[in-house]
């Protein structure tokens, strides 16, 4: 890859910190579109870790995606994120105990759900959350650890994605392809030697290439954690906890 395609996605630090998507909204509540449009692309981004959360606690597919964009609704429209801790407040953490409230709520009302109010901000059909759910291996963990070892299944997720648009808009989107199984590991001689005849390159110009998706890798995973925290020196600690959830 060419250095000017390669130019680091900057990584998370006080300078940039300030227009991070969960600070941006944390200042603005959702009350101007900059912060309305943040908060969307975070719930577009997790929302399958709230809907397996809800799942796993028992709530019937149907009931779980009126809920699931119900909420979601509520938090477009009410601008509640001006009562947010911005020194205790973790996008991921906030966003739970704001449905564990709304589901309360909605207990209380007698349970009854309009699928937001008639606004659908998510296509649970296209989407298939229900077939994506039963799809996932069975496991005897917690609703609480099923959604954060979802939140970081969203976030490696959201990653790739990401750099599969940087490198097809580079003209390298078969090159990822090839290379997007190097992330966690998977080298050594033989392997770059193979890739390396696979794609008309030499040995050495595999492991360049694939150092270079790794260290984008990185530096993009450190940004989107970002996005989901209020401070700088969360972003460590916050990866730290998602990565582990993924063994869990």
């Amino acid at each position: 890859m060419s250095s000017k395609r390669e130019s680091p996605v900057v990584p998370a630090g006080p300078r940039v910190f300030a227009t991070t998507r969960w600070t941006l909204v944390l200042q603005a509540g959702s009350s101007t579109p900059s912060a309305a449009a943040a908060l969307e692309q975070l719930c577009r981004t997790y929302w399958f870790s709230l809907f397996s959360f809800v799942r796993r606690r028992g709530l019937p597919p149907h009931d779980a995606e009126d809920l699931i964009q119900s909420f979601f609704s509520f938090l477009l429209e009410k601008n509640i994120f001006t009562r947010a801790d911005p020194e205790r407040g973790r996008f991921r953490t906030f966003l739970l105990r704001a449905l564990q409230n709304f589901q309360a709520n909605e207990r209380a009302r007698a349970g009854t759900l309009k699928r937001g109010g008639g606004v659908a901000f998510l296509s649970f059909d296209e989407l298939q959350a229900e077939a994506r759910y039963q799809s996932e291996p069975s496991t005897e963990i917690s609703p609480e650890r099923l959604y954060d070892k979802k939140w970081a299944t969203s976030l490696l997720d959201r990653v790739l994605q990401i750099l599969r648009q940087d490198y097809t808009a580079a003209g390298k989107g078969p090159l990822f392809e090839e290379l997007r199984g190097f992330v966690w590991g998977g080298g050594g001689e033989m392997n770059y030697r193979l890739l390396g005849r696979k794609l008309g390159l030499s040995e050495a110009a595999v492991k360049v290439a694939v150092h270079r998706l790794r260290q984008r890798f990185k530096e993009c995973l450190q940004t989107e954690v970002a996005h989901t925290v209020a401070s700088p020196a969360d972003v460590e600690d916050e990866l730290r906890q998602l990565l582990a959830a993924l063994t869990m």
